[in-house]
């Protein structure tokens, strides 16, 4: 035999508490939809965002690794490619690398974009290297490419290390406004 309910279904609020009570913090701030509103009652304004934004992807930090990665590997088989493998063009390449790895990273993980700039350079660096054949002249190639291209890989870390630190601190005060 069926039973059927007898009591109407729990929504998971108590009786007298507000619609948005059981909710965790960070929903609760959000402005109520049109329904919370009063009637004729406009929706806030929003302010425009300060400073200039770069549009993209919100990568993780193992995301943005295998962004930097995949980029400078690519960016090498091109100079291979193309310029017979111009070291300086490969360094000036990094650049711009470098700072849409740092601009990307969600601001969770941002201090890891750092970290993977320099295995994405000697990545790429592989194919770039002017090593004779076999894999002592390509670890050979690559160990005398890392030594005169460091001010390349330097300049390329430091870039990304600012912007990170400049982004992690904004981050920091932005979330200690909101609590």
């Amino acid at each position: 035999m069926e039973q059927h309910r007898t009591r109407p279904p729990n929504d998971g609020r108590r009786r007298g508490n507000p619609p948005h009570a059981h909710l965790p913090p960070q929903a609760r701030r959000r402005s109520p939809g049109p329904a919370g509103r009063g009637a004729g009652q406009p929706r806030p304004a929003r302010s425009a965002p300060s400073g200039p934004r770069l549009p993209g992807p919100r990568l993780t930090g193992l995301g943005g690794g295998l962004f930097c990665v995949a980029a400078m590997f690519l960016l090498g088989c091109l100079d291979q490619l193309l310029l017979d493998g111009a070291l300086t063009v490969y360094g000036v390449l990094f650049l711009p690398v470098c700072v849409l790895t740092a601009m990307w990273v969600r601001a969770g993980d941002v201090l890891t974009a750092p970290v993977a700039l320099p295995i994405a350079f000697a990545t790429g660096l592989l194919v770039v290297s002017d090593g004779r054949e076999g894999l002592l002249g390509r670890l050979m190639g690559l160990a005398t490419g890392l030594a005169t291209q460091a001010g390349w890989l330097y300049g390329g870390t430091l870039i990304a290390g600012v912007i990170v630190l400049v982004r992690r601190v904004r981050w920091v005060r932005r979330r200690r406004r909101h609590h």
